[in-house]
């Protein structure tokens, strides 16, 4: 069995969480929206605990939090769910950066499509915005800016503070993506400001299918504007209506619960396995792609001179599991949209490779770099 380098993509379910989730599934069988009985009272009230136990860790009321299948859904109500009161306000204008997952890119051009305007800002070759870029987009009519915590491709942490305090001085809506963050910059995710945050729990160990959407009060109490994208339930504050998945909302916090607790012996060996691997690649021709200042620990994104990021996933296959990029464009073989919006050569993306672990994992990077230097 090759050894699971993908991280980014997806994280391997952890057994702590899947024990709290087998004893949810076997103990607390209601549906927590039956109010008629105890067994839907015991699982709402389960839900209501988990729910108030992510909502201290992220520093938000639990009112706030609306439970979502994952990121790309809360992606989706980020972007689709203003555009009724855009339109109504005449905020017909959104900025992004050209290097969002596709959950943020796809509902924008289908906005366009509608008469939007919107403002893709490249990144440096550093592979972060520049908060200045951003900020001179603004309009009178920008309804909302929407920028990702981590890029996934190349794991650099964007400048989400500062443009946070920015747009929230200016009063607009601003939303982040941190799908990659939660789990790894868990305090600065509670000390940024933003009014909507996408997150899910399989990018930390949690179960897939299941995720969650930040909509904050602002100091009026209001919410922003959005519109739920479907219909049928009160569940969720009326935003996601469908019976509520207790023990999958139970993996997602104790996942986070974990993450926390963990965070700083979990980092730290992170590191470790970057500097192993840095030392691995010792004399080889390559470029890592992005500042590794702004990287976070459990990411590299490299081109290697000569290599064919294809052929290197065939002759390392049987040995380890990694990839070029986001999941979410493996279906062919493309070369990588965030790294052309970086700036990178042709054939500077086609020798890239992305790796992506957590603290638990175990691997000697001899091994893989031999193959790289044999490929080469």
């Amino acid at each position: 069995m090759a050894l699971y380098l993908d991280y980014n993509a997806t994280a391997p379910l952890r057994k702590e969480v899947l024990d709290v989730m087998v004893q949810a599934y076997t103990h607390i069988i209601g549906n927590a929206d039956s109010r008629t009985h105890s067994y839907g009272t015991t699982a709402q009230t389960f839900v209501q605990e988990k729910r108030r136990q992510m909502a201290s860790l992220l520093n938000i009321d639990p009112t706030e939090l609306i439970f979502t299948s994952g990121s790309t859904e809360s992606n989706n109500m980020a972007i689709l769910g203003l555009a009724k009161w855009a339109k109504e306000t005449g905020k017909t204008h959104i900025i992004t950066t050209s290097m969002e997952h596709k959950a943020i890119l796809e509902p924008l051009r289908r906005l366009e499509q509608q008469g939007f305007a919107v403002d893709y800002v490249n990144p440096g070759p550093d592979g972060r915005v520049s908060v200045s870029d951003v900020v001179s987009r603004i309009r009178d009519t920008t309804a909302l800016v929407s920028v990702m915590y981590i890029n996934s491709e190349t794991g650099i942490i964007q400048p989400v503070q500062e443009l946070g305090a920015i747009l929230e001085e200016k009063g607009i809506f601003f939303h982040i993506d941190a799908t990659q963050a939660l789990g790894k910059l868990n305090d600065e995710i509670r000390h940024t400001q933003y009014n909507m945050m996408s997150m899910t729990a399989h990018k930390i160990g949690g179960p897939q299918g299941i995720g969650a959407f930040i909509l904050k009060r602002g100091k009026d109490f209001s919410r922003p504007p959005i519109e739920p994208l479907m219909y049928g339930g009160p569940q969720e504050r009326g935003y996601r209506p469908g019976t509520t998945p207790v023990a999958l909302i139970a993996g997602f916090a104790e996942a986070l619960r974990l993450s926390e607790e963990e965070h700083d012996g979990m980092m730290a060996k992170c590191a470790a396995l970057k500097e192993q691997f840095m030392q691995a690649i010792q004399g080889m021709d390559y470029q890592i792609n992005g500042d590794p200042q702004y990287c976070i620990p459990t990411t590299i994104n490299i081109s290697f001179a000569g290599l064919d990021a294809e052929a290197a996933f065939l002759c390392l296959g049987d040995d380890f599991a990694f990839s070029n990029g986001s999941a979410c464009n493996s279906a062919g073989h493309q070369l990588s949209y965030v790294l052309e919006a970086m700036g990178l050569d042709e054939k500077r993306r086609s020798e890239a490779i992305r790796l992506s672990w957590d603290g638990s994992t175990d691997v000697d990077f001899s091994k893989f770099a031999d193959i790289i230097r044999q490929i080469v």
